[in-house]
């Protein structure tokens, strides 16, 4: 008897090997995406937009249609695609540089807008793509290539904790945070930007999935340390959990009013 298939490379995703770095983050995120686009039936009716940084490589990887945006400015991409094409699913697709710096402006606009658009955040504590910079993530203390004595806060101030800001949006349907450093952790976040995407369906608004990652190469560690320093480090300053959640809000205010 033929053993049962029980892994397949997603269809959503081409026949190509990733480039990211061992350790990185980035491929197990794609391949969560993948999977989903894949089991939602939605391949032929989604966008990914994704602008420099890492994630600029994602064209090489994935079957769907993709658009390359200018440095931080994919909420402003997606914003246009999805006023144009209302029905398509669409995906902004950033690191901590690009979203919590140069596009900054945009990520807040586009959340406070309730653009139906659904972000997923990769935050990793540092500029990757370019060379390890310090990013607004960075930790106090963190050693960086433009920061070699550690992130000074008196100097550059504190790090920006994006969930928690744009929970305080009135635009904004979803803010979760997630990381996947473990299998369950993995899980935890598909199921989060599941919801981001069903949040997107049903119209209700900006959902962003922030993914607390590792990158072993700029911060010099082998990716089981760096594992470990981020459940250590990062994980502590950055809280996994839900700080907004309109659909379980709506749900709960019609549970009471019936």
């Amino acid at each position: 008897m033929a053993e049962e298939l029980k892994v397949q490379r997603p269809h959503c995703l081409t026949d190509v090997n990733f480039s990211y770095c061992p350790g990185c983050g980035h491929g197990i995120v794609n391949r969560i995406l993948a999977e989903l686009i894949d089991e939602m039936g939605i391949e032929g009716d989604s966008v990914i937009i994704c602008p420099v940084g890492c994630s600029v490589t994602m064209y090489n990887f994935f079957n769907c249609d993709m658009i390359e945006a200018a440095h931080g400015r994919a909420p402003a991409v997606a914003t246009g695609v999805k006023r144009v094409l209302p029905d398509t699913f669409v995906f902004s697709y950033q690191g901590d540089g690009d979203l919590a710096s140069i596009g900054m402006a945009e990520t807040v606009h586009s959340a406070t807008r309730g653009e139906n658009i659904t972000v997923i955040f990769i935050n990793n504590a540092i500029y990757g793509m370019t060379g390890g910079q310090m990013a607004p993530t960075s930790l106090p203390g963190q050693v960086t290539q433009t920061s070699p004595y550690g992130r000074d806060t008196n100097i550059a101030g504190y790090p920006v904790r994006i969930c928690e800001l744009v929970s305080t949006l009135d635009g904004t349907a979803l803010a979760q945070r997630v990381t996947v450093d473990t299998p369950a952790h993995v899980r935890q976040a598909k199921a989060a930007i599941k919801k981001g995407i069903e949040y997107q369906q049903r119209k209700l608004g900006y959902s962003i999935i922030e993914v607390v990652s590792s990158c072993p190469t700029n911060w010099g560690f082998e990716p089981v340390e760096a594992m470990q320093w981020l459940r250590e480090n990062m994980l502590p300053y950055y809280p996994l959990g839900v700080y907004k959640d309109k659909g379980a809000e709506l749900e709960a205010a019609q549970k009471g009013g019936e």
